[in-house]
């Protein structure tokens, strides 16, 4: 039992460094903000994934994160993004953002920063580009 507390306690922990990492690469002292940014960017990245590329991220996730990138998960109705506007528009709404380019800019720059080379490798060639262009260049 103890062993699970303290796996829970260590993804409390992880979690808020990602949401620190992304406050900061936002410029924004709120972590309910970065909170909605990660959590909406995770969501939408995840529809964008096969089923199997999505269980490899997600298993590099927090335990906190890894349920907030399943909240709401039906692989039935994944819909997939292949302009730039509509991703950066769903991405807004979701994450009631203003600047939307700017923050899937930093919410890439954090995940690559706690996933592994090859994951987000893997993760980045099966978007289309202008989807990919969006993430890696705002």
């Amino acid at each position: 039992m103890l062993r699970s507390v303290d796996a829970i306690e260590r993804s409390a922990h992880k979690t808020n460094e990602w949401l620190s990492d992304l406050a900061d690469e936002l410029g924004t002292p709120d972590k309910e903000e970065a909170w909605r940014v990660l959590k909406a960017y995770l969501q939408l990245l995840r529809d964008q994934l096969t089923i199997d590329e999505a269980a490899q991220l997600a298993a590099q996730l927090t335990l906190v994160l890894r349920g907030a990138f399943y909240e709401g998960f039906d692989p039935g109705d994944q819909q997939k993004l292949r302009d730039r506007e509509e991703f950066l528009s769903r991405f807004a709404e979701r994450a009631q953002l203003t600047d939307a380019a700017h923050a899937a800019e930093a919410a890439t720059n954090v995940l690559r920063r706690h996933i592994t080379a090859g994951e987000m490798d893997d993760v980045l060639s099966q978007l289309p580009n202008k989807l990919r262009e969006v993430l890696l260049q705002g």
